[in-house]
């Protein structure tokens, strides 16, 4: 129920058994007090099926952006609507089909018709570019695409808005074993025969009768067994406890052949550990020689206690004095200051005549466990994954704060959330101790709190649902059924794929494949890459959107007429929405996305760089496509009867390649080099080269459909370079300086 994998003591002081945990040693009488939902796991299972049902930040901010947008474009669609249908009963503006001006009278039932069907046309059509339905389209690329690519990065995402919402995480709340470690409980210091050694050489050095003696030792006075397998180029495979499977596999690397030690001796008798008396042994009678050795292995300060004497590298016994006693002690608070649990071996032979002879009178043997001998001291722990400390630094220097949640000791979590980064200037806390705070104390002390030992399933729900009332974007690690309740309550959920249970996967939003906490920043990664597209897609989308409704209404309003015409509109349209969300959605991921600050739940969507660039792009397309609506005949020179036409084409093929330049502008919202990465992107440029034929196409062979006529290359020429001209304009919009939440690259990789 906690994760960890050590048992826990239950006695009259702690008399409660919780409902699907084991009972590992012991015996009573057990009186059932509750069942079902009242019971631990049914209360972390009914916390699981509990959906909240939220939508996500993004999903809100969106909600927002498009409305307002829907109801602008509304507006100006009635206006627009109102006033051409005035301007043509009033004699100011001609019908429908060459019709004329209206004449009341004169002009026909349906030809009044046609022009107000027409009018209503063209206000429909400014509804329809004004709402941005392309959002869903673009919101749904990017995350599949960003679906798609992160399973490359080892992550499968379980729930497509989670791509989304992990962009804007702003706290991490981890599950240390098996998430920030590896849940291998392994030997990293070892003292064997008076003197400190690495835990990887072979120890032939220390001497024959010392290694003889510890390899006995360590193969006998063992619950775990050891496999080899028959292909070489495999691992073996060794079972048992975790500190069963630490002292073996030290035991191998340290050149033990498992199966053979056991082979030269044979078992008498075994007392298994005790959590009391905190030691275990075994008796056992050397083939060769006929002696009976017993060993022990336990807590080194009790088992240090009953050794009188420790053996030598030259092979010899000698007595441990008070000074000698005095230094094992204090290497072994050493090893405990590193947090690493500390046990020792030791033995003694047993004379001859105090072993049993019967069978049965040896099964009640109690092994001498006194006057023994000191062989080795060992410091086990479970080490910190590789990559983590680099991975925990980019978290914190992209705003992000880590928190370890742990049903480990105070002690234990301390020393692995320094090793890890985590540690650095927060504070520790035991789950009762935050349990204990009013919510008031609670909301004050948790900015502060980076580690959280001794916690329940309940204290990390509670730690989640805290942070989350206090506007944080939660995602939180665990691999455990007890991680299950804070997985589901957190906006991401992630769980391990490899140590993960199947409670703890299905209550995930994404499920970190290799279990890496470094892949949890390559998920932050993408997840801002998703919020940074959709932002590209909705700043080119509304650039569109202002440039074209200033447009038409202005146009409307002074002339009566309007030049884009609804089949025009609609193309844009479909620039706009369709290809536009297709290729700004498709954007890889940058290295710079971690140098920001996550985006707050409360922050806006468009920011005031996205701001700057729509108004600027949009008042430069609205200067010129109204100027060459006015006096584009005279400053083109154009005369005849197919001068309205063509310069009706030119505003129109403008205002397209407009769009088409803006949108490589659109990739990069704040760098001077929008090229940055534009040749890898194959996607973005195929885009824009079929809209570009297909406006061709429109422009010069479409023309009755289109309302257009064919232009020569002198107003190609003209049209491309209002276009181009979008990109220099870019360039000055970002001379004007804006407020923005941002640290340099500098600081970032600073911070690192």
């Amino acid at each position: 129920m906690t994760g960890e994998s050590e048992q826990v003591h239950v006695d009259q002081k702690r008399p409660f058994l919780l409902s699907g945990c084991k009972v590992e040693d012991g015996f009573g009488t057990m009186l059932v007090t509750g069942v079902g939902v009242n019971t631990e796991w049914g209360q972390l299972m009914a916390a699981i099926s509990d959906d909240n049902a939220e939508e996500t930040p993004l999903q809100v901010r969106l909600n927002g952006v498009a409305t307002f947008v829907g109801k602008v474009g509304l507006v100006v669609a009635v206006l627009v609507l109102i006033i051409l249908i005035i301007f043509y009963f009033v004699g100011h503006k001609s019908g429908a089909n060459n019709s004329g001006k209206f004449k009341a009278g004169e002009t026909s039932a349906s030809d009044a018709v046609n022009s107000v069907v027409d009018a209503f046309a063209i206000a429909v059509t400014i509804i329809v570019v004004a709402v941005p339905e392309g959002l869903p389209l673009a919101v749904t690329l990017t995350l599949a695409y960003s679906m798609k690519k992160m399973m490359v990065d080892r992550a499968l995402v379980r729930r497509l808005s989670a791509c989304e919402t992990m962009g804007g995480a702003t706290a991490i709340c981890s599950d240390k074993t098996g998430t920030l470690t590896l849940n291998q409980m392994t030997v990293v210091k070892a003292w064997v025969a008076g003197e400190f050694r690495s835990p990887v050489d072979d120890l032939r050095s220390a001497g024959n009768e010392v290694l003889s003696l510890l390899l006995e030792g360590l193969a006998q006075n063992s619950i775990g067994s050891v496999y080899i397998p028959q292909d070489s180029d495999k691992e073996p495979e060794v079972t048992g406890s975790p500190t069963e499977k630490a002292v073996l596999n030290w035991g191998l690397k340290i050149g033990m052949d498992f199966q053979s030690v056991k082979s030269l001796s044979k078992v008498l008798h075994v007392e298994t550990f005790n959590s009391t008396k905190k030691r275990a042994g075994v008796a056992v009678r050397v083939a060769s020689t006929g002696k009976v050795h017993a060993h022990w292995k336990g807590a080194a300060e009790i088992l240090l206690h009953e050794c009188d004497t420790m053996l030598t590298v030259d092979n010899s016994q000698v007595s441990i004095e008070e000074s000698s006693r005095n230094d094992l002690l204090r290497t072994i608070e050493l090893m405990a200051a590193e947090s690493l649990r500390c046990i020792a071996f030791a033995y003694r032979e047993v004379l001859e005549e105090e072993v049993p002879k019967s069978d049965e009178l040896l099964e009640e043997w109690k092994i001498p466990e006194s006057h023994l001998c000191l062989i080795a001291l060992v410091g086990i722990k479970d080490p910190c994954r590789p990559g983590v400390p680099d991975a925990v630094a980019l978290c914190q220097a992209a705003g992000i704060k880590v928190r370890m949640v742990t049903g480990d000791n105070i002690i234990t979590a301390k020393a692995i959330a320094v090793e890890c980064g985590i540690l650095q200037d927060g504070v520790a806390v035991e789950g009762a101790t935050f349990r204990a705070y009013t919510d008031e104390e609670r909301k004050r002390e948790l900015p502060m709190i980076s580690v959280m030992a001794r916690s329940s399933p309940s204290d990390k729900l509670l730690m989640v649902k805290s942070l989350r009332e206090m506007g944080h974007v939660v995602a939180v690690t665990g691999d455990g059924t007890n991680d299950a309740p804070a997985l589901h309550e957190a906006d991401i959920g992630l769980a391990m794929g490899i140590q993960g249970t199947e409670v703890a996967k299905d209550s995930s939003d994404i499920i970190i494949l290799d279990d890496r906490f470094s892949s949890v920043v390559k998920v932050v990664r993408w997840g801002r890459s998703v919020y940074s597209n959709i932002q590209k897609f909705i700043q080119f989308q509304l650039t569109v959107n202002v440039a074209a409704l200033t447009i038409n209404f202005v146009a409307a309003v002074s002339s009566g007429d309007v030049p884009l015409t609804a089949v025009q509109l609609l193309w844009v349209n479909l620039i706009m929405d369709t290809l536009g969300a297709l290729a700004l959605a498709t954007e890889p991921p940058t290295d710079d996305l971690m140098c920001k600050p996550p985006i707050h739940r409360n922050d806006p969507l468009i920011s005031y760089v996205m701001w700057r660039n729509i108004l600027g792009q949009a008042l430069y397309q609205v200067i010129v496509l109204l100027t060459l609506q006015f006096r584009g005949k005279e400053l083109m020179k154009l005369h005849g009867p197919n001068a309205d036409g063509i310069s009706g084409t030119v505003i129109f093929n403008s205002f397209v390649l407009c769009q088409l330049f803006n949108e490589v502008n659109a990739r990069k919202p704040e760098k001077w080099n929008i090229f940055e990465g534009f040749f890898n992107n194959t996607l973005f440029m195929a885009v824009l080269v079929i809209t570009l034929v297909l406006q061709i196409i429109i422009v010069e062979f479409l023309n009755k459909f289109a309302s257009t006529v064919q232009l020569n290359w002198q107003q190609w020429l003209i049209c491309i370079f209002i276009g181009f001209m979008s990109w220099p304009i870019g360039l000055l919009l970002k001379l004007i300086p804006v407020s923005r939440k941002q640290r340099t690259n500098t600081d970032c990789i600073r911070e690192a």
